[in-house]
């Protein structure tokens, strides 16, 4: 069994601190669960942020594959960005989130791949003009609590020196995959029944619960021998080489 890191209180209070702020809204301005979907797919570009950064300070092995990061940073952009537009999209329909209108209403679209990229931004801005004024506080406290655990973890904890590019490059699309599997699930049956209190308290609390399972999975030590080879391979994929 791989040892584990020492424990990181800081970032572990404020991921559950952020976590708790839905209660706010579910008690006092009275959000019903399209506003918990929502919030939780603007933290998902929230974590893909600093996921960016995390690649940007990523140490390489060898100099010449601080490159190769020239182009996977941007293959990532538009890639999760891309995977994120599709999943907000089908919320905003699913959810009845946002006007409606199609996302490309302005009659041009971006060259190649960056159409993903217009998408995106197409379905942020409709989501975002639909968000409860008050939701601007729950975005700001998810935002600090993964900044906290950025610096908790990935800088003083110096897991830049032993992450990998593959590593970063998945362990977005696992979040997602896991936190929205649980989440639209427990959501869809919430809203069936017209947003009932109990019913949303729990699936608040069934996030918190994946949350901090995926936080501590996330920051374990692992044996690091291929590190290298990990790299070199993602690299060699895209046709980078020394």
């Amino acid at each position: 069994m791989p040892p584990l890191k020492q424990k990181d209180p800081l970032s572990f209070a404020a991921l559950i601190g952020a976590n708790l702020i839905p209660f706010i809204g579910i008690f006092l301005f009275d959000w019903d669960v399209r506003f918990i979907v929502l919030l939780y797919w603007i933290e998902n570009l929230i974590a893909g942020f600093y996921n960016i950064l995390k690649m940007a300070i990523l140490k390489m092995d060898q100099a010449a594959d601080n490159l190769g990061k020239l182009f996977i940073i941007p293959f990532f952009c538009i890639h999760y960005g891309g995977f994120c537009a599709v999943h907000g999209f089908f919320l905003m329909h699913f959810f009845k989130i946002g006007t409606g209108s199609p996302p490309f209403d302005n009659g041009y679209h971006w060259l190649g791949p960056l159409i993903f990229l217009q998408l995106l931004f197409s379905v942020i801005a409709k989501i975002w003009a639909s968000k409860p004024p008050e939701m601007i506080w729950a975005v700001i406290g998810l935002t600090i609590s993964h900044g906290i655990s950025f610096v908790e973890n990935y800088i003083l904890g110096q897991e830049y020196k032993t992450s990998s590019l593959k590593k970063l490059m998945h362990q977005p699309y696992q979040r997602i995959i896991i936190m929205h599997i649980a989440i639209l699930a427990g959501g869809i049956f919430v809203m069936q029944l017209d947003s009932p209190l109990p019913l949303m308290i729990i699936l608040v609390l069934l996030k918190i619960t994946v949350d901090l399972y995926l936080h501590k999975k996330s920051h374990e030590v692992k044996p690091q021998k291929t590190k290298k080879g990990k790299d070199r391979q993602i690299l060699d994929k895209v046709g980078i080489s020394d």
